[in-house]
């Protein structure tokens, strides 16, 4: 079993940064995927950004790319989302995921576990 622990969140203003951290325990976390999905209110949960379980990979929805960058650390057991240049439709609650896989995904069906979320909101 894996437990994801995501840092907490906050407000911030557009154009501000904001990095968030995921935490794994349980397993091995070097063998991981690990993706970053965020859900607004009265919307689906969409893909973010993801990273492979080496961190040689890294996949980026359109919306962030650019403005988002995710990497681990495997001796820390802990993948990092840094957010710069946010925008108001950046606000959502913030979740981190994780799948047994050295091949990052997109879909957010491919993952098998899942932090309880951190909300993010960027006022305008």
């Amino acid at each position: 079993q894996v437990q994801l622990v995501e840092s907490e969140g906050g407000l911030v203003q557009a154009g501000g940064s904001l990095r968030l951290s995921c935490a794994a325990s349980g397993r091995t976390f070097s063998s991981l995927s690990i993706g970053w999905f965020r859900q607004a209110p009265g919307k689906e949960r969409e893909f973010v950004a993801t990273i492979s379980a080496s961190g040689r990979t890294s996949n980026y929805a359109d919306s962030v790319s650019g403005r988002f960058t995710i990497s681990r650390d495997n001796a820390k057991n802990t993948v990092y989302l840094q957010m710069d240049s946010l925008k108001p439709e950046d606000t959502a609650v913030y979740y981190c995921a994780g799948r047994s896989s050295v091949i990052a995904f997109r879909n957010v069906n491919e993952y098998h576990y899942w932090g309880q979320g951190t909300q993010v909101t960027v006022s305008s």
